[in-house]
């Protein structure tokens, strides 16, 4: 159960490999969160991670993999973290994501699917498996790293951005069928983050950093907010970038 502060005293992470989500468990198990689940594809990188838990202060980490190219799989995966976690879990992060190059890949039907599944739909089918999981349980947080870059779509980035743009609705729409049931659904709106993720492209206007991503989202937790903005301005630059004249949107710089 979440402390008497609020804060999650146990987590865990599909995805727990991400730079974003790594900095989300540094802050949280500096608030005394004591059990980590980190979900992810290569195990020696999942290794490290927990030690990095373990080193902030957390008292018990597990790890789990998974593909996220196996849709069929989501909901297994979501029961061996739970498992691991042998006790209720207070809050679940997904952190999953596969930024991609639209120019280049556009004609490849098989990476736009991969692109697509690893960004929408293996997220999706797990956040409904974890919903039902919390909903049992009678309590929980789900906080998912959607995107700018899914509010309004760029020619530059369109597969990833459908994609995100996808997943922010389901996420959303999750959480208005989950209202009253203890369950609450956080969806996170980073703009460009520094990560192994982005490195090589151009930097967007607003840059931050996994930690500063993390120190919105533990903001966040506190006040509830229902969509958490990074920077926190953002929300009101694309109050005004919503309604711009496409002539106008396409003239930005990428």
């Amino acid at each position: 159960m979440n402390d008497a502060f609020g804060h999650p005293q146990s987590m865990m992470v599909l995805g727990g490999t991400s730079e974003i989500g790594g900095s989300i468990v540094d802050v949280l198990v500096g608030e005394r969160c004591r059990t980590v689940v980190l979900a992810g594809r290569d195990q020696e990188s999942l290794a490290s991670a927990a030690t990095r838990a373990e080193q902030g202060g957390a008292e018990v980490t597990k790890t789990v993999t998974f593909d996220a190219s196996d849709v069929d799989d989501a909901a297994s995966t979501v029961d061996r973290c739970f498992t691991a976690a042998d006790g209720p879990v207070d809050l679940v992060v997904i952190a999953l994501g596969l930024l991609g190059s639209t120019t280049s890949e556009v004609a490849e039907p098989s990476r736009i699917s991969e692109l697509i599944i690893a960004n929408f739909t293996w997220p999706a089918a797990a956040m409904g498996a974890v919903a039902s999981r919390l909903q049992a349980q009678g309590h929980g947080r789900i906080i998912v790293l959607s995107s700018v870059a899914g509010v309004r779509i760029r020619a530059a980035n369109y597969l990833y951005g459908s994609a995100k743009a996808g997943l922010d609705a389901f996420a959303r729409g999750l959480a208005e069928t989950l209202r009253g049931s203890g369950v609450l659904v956080q969806v996170v709106r980073p703009g460009f983050v520094h990560t192994k993720m982005t490195r090589g492209h151009r930097p967007a206007p607003f840059a931050v950093s996994p930690q500063v991503v993390a120190a919105a989202v533990d903001r966040g937790i506190e006040r509830n907010q229902a969509v958490i903005w990074v920077p926190g301005f953002l929300r009101w630059v694309f109050a005004v970038l919503r309604v711009l004249p496409q002539s106008l949107w396409r003239r930005l710089p990428e």
